[in-house]
């Protein structure tokens, strides 16, 4: 289990405080109660049963962070919260949390840039559990670069005619709201919206995918032909929605990577296990130099990406706005989760490689959910990308 961090006596905590602490305590029963004892049925049906929204949000985890007028709890949050339920989520199964949570990437840009009377329509019902939320940027022909989408949405009366595609999209199949990017400009950044498409818009379809993780995941494939949206659903000004995307990128990154330092830490804390009571040649193999070696690189690796992650939610917590360093943690954390997962399986041998979601067999499956982790939420390759223009790396 990923350590607490206490307080020491006589001095102020550093990043988590008893609030944080007794909100992992909460996150931690609700985890191991409502979804572990059912994460491998899930996987294997490909779905979680719907009222598990409206459980999360009796326990407060759906309306974290957001404004209590529209039923959230935002007074006393802060980002070191949401690390917190990434770390104790991951005890679970990624792809559980990656659709049960799809609003924190979604409804984020609603509270940021929408209307009174769009935050009232829309926030409510999200928070209690009674719909579900999902952001549709990624399209067939990309994915990270989100300013050169290609979803076009035509201002005509009092309408939006919307026509394009969405891919890969969490929640896409049984959202009820959609938080979608659009191209209502020019090429690029500045000719870009956001509308809000309910599911049961005309011409609005959507086709289920499979995936090789996130297997409880809902993901989909997005559709829209000549719908019709009402120009009350635009968020934010016409052409002004690509300040709210990356913003929201930055609190998706931080989230990513806490996830991903705790897979890291359950691949290491399995391998641990497993060496100390498997034998080979009549002694633990945790004895061999070479296990040793392997787990503390893994130690390493994670520790520093752990700092790093605290570090940046402390800054970003603090006003500051790191691009080039969140897209540098977010390559960190993903790589550091491919380096313990490999390993783990290597000293786990036949026993990482079976299904399952306890024990050596959870390996598995973090194996396996490594791609989607270092491609979602910006590929490393991106990542790399925009903080060398960050850096100014140039002639």
């Amino acid at each position: 289990m990923i350590p607490k961090v206490g307080v020491q006596e006589g001095k102020e905590p550093l990043f988590y405080n008893e609030s944080h602490h007794a909100w992992r305590e909460e996150v931690r029963k609700f985890v191991s109660k409502e979804i572990v004892p059912y994460v491998d049925e899930w996987e294997e049906a490909g779905e979680f049963p719907r009222d598990l929204y409206k459980k999360a949000a009796e326990v407060g985890l759906m309306g974290m962070g957001y404004d209590e007028k529209y039923g959230g709890t935002k007074e006393g949050i802060d980002i070191f919260h949401g690390i917190v339920t990434s770390e104790e989520f991951a005890q679970g199964c990624g792809g559980v949390s990656a659709s049960l949570m799809s609003h924190n990437i979604s409804i984020p840009l609603i509270q940021a840039l929408g209307t009174e009377e769009q935050k009232e329509k829309f926030i409510p019902p999200v928070i209690k559990g009674e719909k579900i939320a999902a952001l549709a940027m990624t399209e067939p022909s990309g994915g990270s670069d989100v300013a050169g989408l290609k979803t076009r949405a035509v201002r005509k009366d009092d309408h939006f005619i919307v026509n394009g595609s969405k891919m890969f999209i969490t929640s896409g199949m049984r959202a009820d709201t959609y938080v979608v990017g659009v191209r209502t400009g020019s090429e690029g950044a500045s000719g870009i919206s956001i509308l809000v498409i309910e599911k049961d818009t005309p011409g609005f379809t959507q086709t289920p995918l499979k995936k090789m993780g996130w297997l409880s995941s809902d993901t989909a494939a997005l559709y829209f032909d000549d719908c019709k949206v009402p120009i009350e659903n635009l968020i934010g000004g016409e052409n002004s929605g690509w300040i709210g995307v990356m913003s929201n990128f930055s609190q998706e990154r931080l989230g990513m990577a806490a996830g991903m330092n705790a897979y890291s830490q359950i691949c290491i804390d399995e391998a641990v296990s497993w060496a100390r009571e498997r034998k080979t040649f009549g002694n633990p193999l945790i004895n061999n130099q070479v296990i040793k070696h392997k787990l503390v690189e893994m130690n390493r690796c994670v520790r520093a990406s752990k700092a790093w992650t605290e570090l940046l939610s402390w800054r970003v917590m603090n006003g500051e706005s790191p691009i080039a360093d969140l897209a540098m943690l977010k390559v960190q954390a993903s790589k550091t989760m491919e380096l313990c997962a490999r390993e783990a399986m290597q000293i786990l041998g036949g026993a990482g490689y079976l299904r399952g979601n306890s024990g050596p067999a959870r390996v598995e499956r973090i194996y396996r959910e490594v791609r989607v982790n270092a491609i979602g939420g910006g590929s490393e390759e991106i990542m790399y990308d925009l903080a060398s223009r960050q850096l100014g790396y140039k002639a």
